[in-house]
Order: structure tokens, then sequence, then C-alpha cells
């Protein structure tokens, strides 16, 4: 795998989100860290109980970013340094600590992500994890074999639907997703999931920045056949390609397969149906639900 160093959403409340737990990767980070905390609260002599007061968190939940098994937010980060008056020395864990939510070999692209001003994406199994309800992606991770457990699911959600800040960030970057017909097709979760994904699917596409489109699988011609592939573009004009497959990935950092890639997307863009065309298409298929 050729890969490149490159390098969270706003909470309803802290207790709400009291952060989430690392995945196995990064669990190193995640208990230096905690140590970290533990012993500068221990040093300005202060009870979890008072700490916890102060950045909005029962003690409980302090004990558990203290032992590494919940990854506080950025905000609690920023507090905790402020009220331990720590220098930074907690806010430099800021960036190892949001890549440990993701497995490692998400991590890479994950960093892209939020550099892009350009993304273009072709699934052909899942929706895009950037499109997806949170209950959708929830019965996805149910469905992985060997089971996942349940703290890792519900990381695994939370780092997801952090991503989606994509959405909403200034200047807006161009985000192009071609899906086939059998994406559309899965009703995972059941009948009442898949209605709130294709509800999310019109509301995204409606967007000025995003142009969403469906590969009808009576087409003749998909110059897809290889399989999904994201193309990203970095404000400094580099382009990277990513693919995964069965919890393994490559994050392509030459820029001959980038050019080549993005010219690929181009043609399957040209194949699918119109931007317009797909929104019908999706309405008419959550109008049979």
């Amino acid at each position: 795998m050729a890969e490149e160093q490159v390098g969270a959403a706003s909470e309803p409340g802290p207790e709400a989100d009291a952060g989430q737990t690392a995945d196995k990767s990064g669990q190193g980070v995640v208990a230096a860290f905690g140590q970290s905390l533990k012993t500068l609260r221990t040093r300005a002599g202060m009870e979890r109980e008072e700490f916890g007061r102060r950045l909005g968190y029962s003690a409980s939940t302090i004990a558990s970013f203290e032992q590494g098994r919940r990854i506080p937010p950025p905000r609690a980060i920023d507090r905790s340094d402020e009220v331990l008056d720590a220098g930074g020395l907690l806010k430099v864990w800021k960036d190892q600590l949001e890549r440990a939510q993701y497995p490692a070999f998400f991590q890479g692209m994950a960093q892209l992500e939020k550099q892009a001003i350009e993304l273009l994406a072709y699934d052909t199994l899942v929706v895009n994890g950037l499109l997806q309800t949170e209950e959708y992606t929830r019965a996805l991770l149910n469905n992985r074999r060997p089971p996942l457990d349940v703290e890792t699911i519900e990381q695994r959600v939370t780092a997801r639907l952090a991503r989606q800040e994509i959405f909403d960030r200034y200047p807006a970057p161009f985000l192009s997703f071609v899906m086939c017909e059998s994406v559309l097709r899965r009703k995972f979760g059941g009948r009442q999931v898949w209605r709130g994904q294709l509800e999310q699917l019109l509301l995204i596409g409606q967007r000025r920045n995003v142009e969403l489109q469906v590969m009808p699988l009576d087409c003749e011609e998909n110059t897809g056949v290889d399989g999904p592939f994201t193309v990203i573009t970095r404000e400094d004009g580099k382009r990277f390609v990513y693919a995964e497959a069965q919890g393994a990935s490559v994050l392509e950092t030459d820029p001959k397969p980038a050019v080549l890639a993005a010219a690929r997307y181009g043609i399957i863009r040209s194949q699918a149906l119109t931007p317009r065309e797909s929104l019908a298409f999706i309405e008419k298929l959550l109008g049979e639900l």
C-alpha cells in the first residue's frame, strides 16, 4: 500500500457525547493521553467529581477518559487544558486522538477528507459513508462478521457521522457521488431505516455543491467494472485515489493512477443517470416503500 501521512463535529452536550472508544490500533495513544490527563489532574489537587463538574461530565466519564476507555471530544480536551492550566500539553494530543477513533486502514483517508476541495466517489455495495444516516450506519456495522462489540460499533457510528461536517465546510468542496442501482436495492436495517436513508439522499442531492447520480443496472456500459473507489483533490492540487475491500485499503499517492482514476470517474458519470434523473429515480423508490 502506497500511503502518505496526510493531515469533530459539534456535540449536542458534553454528557450526551462523552467521547468514543478507540479502535484497537489507537489504544496506545488513548491510554497515554489518559495517563497524562490523570497526572495533570492529580497535580492540580482536583478530584474527579470537581474536575467533571467544571467540564460538564460525570466522575465516571472522567475515569473512562483517564483509563483510556473513551476518547474525549476536542471541546473537552481544550477545556481540560484550561482547567488544569496545562499550557497546551493536552491540546497537542487532539490530532492523534481524532485519528485513533478510525480503523487503522481508514486514518489516512479521514485526514484527506478534511483537506479536500473535490471528492469523487463511486460506490457499488453500500451507500457512501458521507451519505449514511445514523441508523443505516449502525445496521451495516451490525451485519459485520465476526460481530463487532457494542463499544466499537458506537465509536464507528460517531466517527462516521462526524465526517459529514464536510457538507457544511466553507468554502464548500465539490462533492460528486455515483452509486450503482444495486446500492439502492439493499434495504439494510429494514424498511424504516431504508426510508430514512433514501430521504437523506434526496436532501443531500439538492445541495448546490453536491451531485448525486445513479448507475442503472440495465446500463449496457459501465466503466466502473473494477469496483468502488474515491478520488480526492487537495487545495494544493494533489490528487489521491482510495479504495478498500474486506477491511483493507489502498491510498495511492502517485499522480499517474490519480489522473487515470479521475478520467475513469468522468466516464462513469457520463454513463450514469443525470443528477436530475437520479433524484427522480430515488423519489420513485421512496414512493414504492
